[in-house]
């Protein structure tokens, strides 16, 4: 998932075990689509009848290690297939509000917070819809190097490195 979800924790029993899981909350009741530089509005949602969770990979841990540093959810892979595979399964061009469920293990009360983020809402896609989205992705995250690296090479076919006086070349984009 990019951006990566990441958070801060306080306030945990630093000697108790802990598990922290993520899921995916449908926002609204529609469909989405991508119009004239806007999101707008574009029908019913497709049924979800799924409910897919990650877990963390360092779950279970002592709440002091959960406290020491960010929590980051680098890992998680979404998907818009139902294949098993640990990946959450998300409707595309539906909008969702990731939710992360911080859960004691081996305690008498094992649910000690759900944490919601408005401000993370986002809508799925399988493909980006705004080219500024993904010159940003494929510039900040990892996993889309090898689209940039692509990107350089054609590049670098297109204009040669040395152009002698006596030629003449044009470039144009």
């Amino acid at each position: 998932m990019f951006p990566v979800l990441k958070i801060s924790v306080s306030g945990l029993d630093p000697n108790a075990m802990y598990s922290f899981l993520l899921d995916f909350a449908p926002t609204d009741s529609h469909r989405w689509k991508y119009v004239n530089g806007e999101w707008v509005p574009a029908g019913k949602p497709e049924p979800s009848n799924h409910s897919c969770v990650y877990i963390h990979p360092d779950s279970p841990n002592f709440g002091a290690h959960w406290m020491k540093a960010t929590v980051s959810f680098s890992k998680v892979k979404l998907t818009n297939k139902l294949n098993g595979n640990g990946q959450i399964m998300l409707n595309s061009l539906h909008k969702y509000e990731p939710q992360v469920h911080i859960v004691r293990v081996g305690g008498p009360h094992r649910m000690v917070m759900n944490c919601s983020f408005p401000e993370t809402q986002f809508i799925a896609v399988t493909a980006y819809q705004n080219e500024e989205i993904t010159a940003l992705k494929i510039k900040y995250n990892p996993f889309a190097k090898a689209f940039l690296d692509a990107k350089e090479r054609n590049h670098s076919k297109d204009v040669p490195d040395i152009v002698s006086e006596s030629q003449h070349m044009t470039y144009s984009h």
